[in-house]
Formats: C-alpha cells, sequence, structure tokens
C-alpha cells in the first residue's frame, strides 16, 4: 500500500472545496470498514481514503500548512495503513457510563492482546497493539488502542480466493467471536492485501 504523500495532499483551499464530497466518501469507507465484536468493542480497519480524510481534517482544524506540521500528521498517520500483509485498525472499548468504563478498562485488562482474525482454514492471528506508544498500565487497559494483524501467505491467499474471515476477543471478561463478517467488509479487507 503507498504512503500518503506531501505531494498528493490537497492545499487547504481545494479541501475546502472538495470537503463535503471527501467527507461523505470517507463515511461510507468508515462504515464499510467497521466491525463491531458484541456491544462494547468496535474494530475501525483503516485504509488511504480513511487516513487521508483524517489528515486532510487535522490539517484544516489546526490551520497547518507549513512543511513541519504536514510532515508531523504524514509520520502520525502513515503507520497506520496497511502494508499488504496485514490489516490495521483502531480498537475502541465503548461504554456510555464513564463510572461502568472505568470499572470494565480494569476489568478488561490484556484485551487488546486477546483480539483476533481467523481466516477459513488457518490459525488465529493476535493483534499486535500499540506498537508506537503503551496504551495501558499496570491496572488497566486504555479505551482506544491501534492494532496490526500480520497475516502469512496461506492466509492472504485464502482471504483473496473468498475465504470467510472470523473475529474476536477471548478475554476472560469478554468473549465473543463473530464467525463470519459481512461480505462488503470482507471485499474491502482483501483491497488492502494487494
Amino acid at each position: 500500500m503507498s504512503r500518503i504523500t506531501r505531494e498528493s495532499l490537497l492545499s487547504l483551499e481545494e479541501y475546502h472545496r472538495q470537503r463535503d464530497s471527501l467527507r461523505e466518501q470517507a463515511i461510507k469507507q468508515k462504515a464499510l470498514r467497521r466491525v463491531y465484536l458484541g456491544e462494547h468493542v468496535t474494530l475501525a480497519f483503516e485504509d488511504e481514503v480513511t487516513l487521508r480524510y483524517q489528515i486532510q481534517e487535522m490539517l484544516r482544524i489546526e490551520k497547518t500548512f507549513d512543511d513541519e506540521g504536514i510532515t508531523d500528521e504524514l509520520e502520525a498517520y502513515n503507520p497506520l495503513l496497511p502494508d499488504g500483509d496485514n490489516w490495521k485498525a483502531t480498537m475502541m472499548i465503548e461504554y456510555t457510563d464513564p463510572d461502568e468504563r472505568a470499572q470494565r478498562l480494569v476489568e478488561l485488562k490484556g484485551i487488546e492482546d486477546r483480539l483476533y482474525v481467523q481466516v477459513s482454514g488457518c490459525d488465529r492471528v493476535y493483534a499486535i497493539a500499540d506498537e508506537d506508544l503503551e496504551r495501558a498500565n499496570e491496572t488497566k487497559t486504555s479505551a482506544v488502542h491501534f492494532v496490526r494483524f500480520q497475516l502469512v501467505a496461506n492466509m492472504i491467499d485464502a482471504v483473496k480466493s473468498g475465504h470467510s474471515i472470523a473475529m474476536g476477543v477471548d478475554h476472560p471478561a469478554y468473549n465473543v467471536r463473530i464467525d463470519e463478517i459481512a461480505p462488503e467488509t470482507q471485499g474491502a479487507l482483501a483491497e488492502d492485501l494487494n
């Protein structure tokens, strides 16, 4: 997957002109690439469209037009792009009540390491979490984690051949499995493996 470069970004003025249509495209793409694991864990799989939109939005909000600021945004977001042999996602643990969320984040310590994908006929692949920065501490996990699922050649071939993709969490305090993600989501994730 190619990196997003300074030259490929729109100027603030051009982005402003195209923002509505780009926002609509990004919203559709994000919905297509989202997997809900039970009621409280969501995976948002990133790609060039979702990350380009996030970069352009950050530059717009911060009114950044200098090379250093743009480079900082690119360096923050480009590592989240899939590399052709993996999937990268933002994992969100969501509880609306702040007290319940605080309690559950203690109970769910380590959940980011018990998140997995499984291509039909293959072993589970557990997430590699937070390679950039440790987000959990000794007593609790974080509500947001950045994860990577590293696939091997036979898994990639199986996905490209249309084999189903399962996802789940096997943590003692949160155990859920989806035996087959939506076909549209599977198709979008298969495109990441080129």
